[in-house]
């Protein structure tokens, strides 16, 4: 193999997930650039493959990287993995990619596994145009924000969520998205394997029935096809957003944006 950088996608829960063209690179590469050395090497083991590995994770990416950058420009070939699915994505690696770029090192992609992909096509939702949009923000002000901004997309979104919070998520997409129809993929790949499908009120109140929410979580929102007008009164949606934690500057900017006006029009007919 040359002294490239291989962008090498692994499985996601199923071990079986994988293309003989990543484990041929997995088995050639000089050094597996890999998140967890630990979660790597199960994947390593399982099928027969002895190679030098080292962390590369959020901790150490601007360090590693230029060590790495040094070893290829040596001649050395690096695989880089995250700990599931494609590298990246959510993950670490852009320090190192844009370092391999700017040192004049090939860059090829070994596609595979993405939990991405996997959710949005077994989802029954529109596939013509989504947008990944990786985990929103942790708390609820932010996060209403975020929805309000994304509330008239056209496509379909897509977002990680960790379990302890996807209660708190939906609370919040039902009050800003109300009944647009929303799928939650768990443990894609894996023994658990599960699609719930409903609103966002109806599958908050599913998960809030079970004794606790565990593994891995891609949230996926349908397209707003025929966005109805908000008849909400400016001054009560204004308020509604001030009560999720928005100031009132941000909250009149977004609900002028949502309704077309520019902020100045919100703001004197508020007053």
């Amino acid at each position: 193999m040359s002294k490239d950088l291989y962008i090498v996608a692994t499985p996601i829960g199923n071990l079986e997930d994988i293309t003989l063209r990543a484990l041929r690179v997995l088995r050639e590469a000089d050094l597996i650039a890999c998140e967890d050395t630990r979660q790597t090497r199960k994947l390593l083991d399982h099928y027969g493959i002895a190679k030098p590995v080292t962390s590369y994770h959020d901790h150490n990416e601007a360090e590693r990287a230029a060590e790495l950058i040094e070893r290829m420009e040596r001649g050395e070939s690096i695989a880089l993995v995250s700990d599931a699915g494609t590298p990246l994505i959510s993950d670490p690696g852009y320090r190192l990619v844009a370092a391999a770029i700017a040192a004049g090192i090939t860059v090829v992609p070994i596609p595979g596994p993405s939990a991405v992909m996997g959710a949005l096509v077994a989802a029954g939702l529109a596939t013509d145009s989504f947008r990944f949009c990786g985990f929103l923000p942790p708390k609820t002000s932010q996060r209403r924000k975020v929805l309000e901004e994304w509330k008239q997309e056209s496509g379909t979104l897509v977002f990680y969520e960790a379990p302890h919070r996807i209660l708190e998520t939906l609370e919040d997409i039902a009050a800003v998205m109300r009944t647009r129809p929303i799928v939650i993929a768990r443990e894609l790949t894996k023994l658990h394997e599960e699609f719930l499908r409903g609103t966002a009120e109806e599958l908050r109140a599913t998960l809030a029935a079970r004794p606790s929410v565990k593994g891995e979580i891609t949230l996926l929102i349908g397209k707003a096809e025929h966005p109805e007008p908000d008849a909400t009164p400016l001054e009560e949606a204004i308020r509604a957003l001030e009560a999720g934690g928005v100031s009132r500057m941000d909250a009149i900017k977004q609900v002028a944006k949502a309704r077309g006006l520019s902020k100045r029009e919100v703001y004197k007919l508020t007053l």
